[in-house]
């Protein structure tokens, strides 16, 4: 079993902004499984399905960005996962806008959401989808750049880039973190 969170903010007025990649993935994830709608548990939305022979949780934590570490926990002890258990996809400004980025651990890289995953589960120890967003020669501060709407320029990549990433996930799930990094980091 998979418990697959995608990070992002709740509310519309953060629908279409970078920082809510994570839970576009999850909804196209959610379309591909013929989940209509997911359910509130652990202060995230959820849904649990099949994918291939594999069972799957579907999260969006619903606790905001920079808190999402304690609803990823929650779940995990929920459904009785370990970390090694848990995909975990988000925007990332280090990565070109569109490119994708698998890893099977390693730090925050400054990313907030990723540092509370962190901090709550003690371990950095899970599998991450990363997708770029650039950070257009921005240095220190992105917060206001991570939380702006896609611009029209970069929407069709960052569209791409979600589909990418729900087939980067099947294919963790199917085939192993190992051959789906082979396979789509490029």
């Amino acid at each position: 079993m998979y418990l697959i969170v995608g990070l992002g903010n709740p509310g519309l007025e953060y629908e279409e902004t970078r920082h809510n990649l994570g839970f576009r993935v999850v909804d196209e994830l959610a379309r591909r499984l013929g989940i209509a709608a997911l359910k509130s548990k652990c202060h995230s939305f959820i849904a649990e399905a099949k994918l291939g022979e594999h069972k799957v949780i579907l999260a969006q934590p619903q606790t905001f960005m920079n808190s999402s570490g304690p609803a990823v926990r929650g779940l995990l002890d929920w459904f009785k996962l370990k970390p090694n258990h848990l995909i975990l996809v988000y925007d990332d400004v280090d990565l070109e806008v569109g490119q994708l980025r698998l890893r099977e651990k390693g730090a925050a890289g400054g990313h907030h959401g990723v540092e509370s995953v962190i901090a709550s589960l003690e371990t950095s120890n899970f599998a991450r989808v990363r997708i770029g967003i650039g950070r257009e020669n921005l240095m220190d501060d992105v917060t206001d750049y991570v939380l702006q709407k896609i611009p029209p320029a970069q929407r069709e990549s960052l569209a791409e880039a979600v589909i990418a990433a729900a087939d980067a996930i099947e294919s963790i799930v199917s085939d192993g973190l190992s051959a789906a990094m082979n396979r789509f980091n490029k």
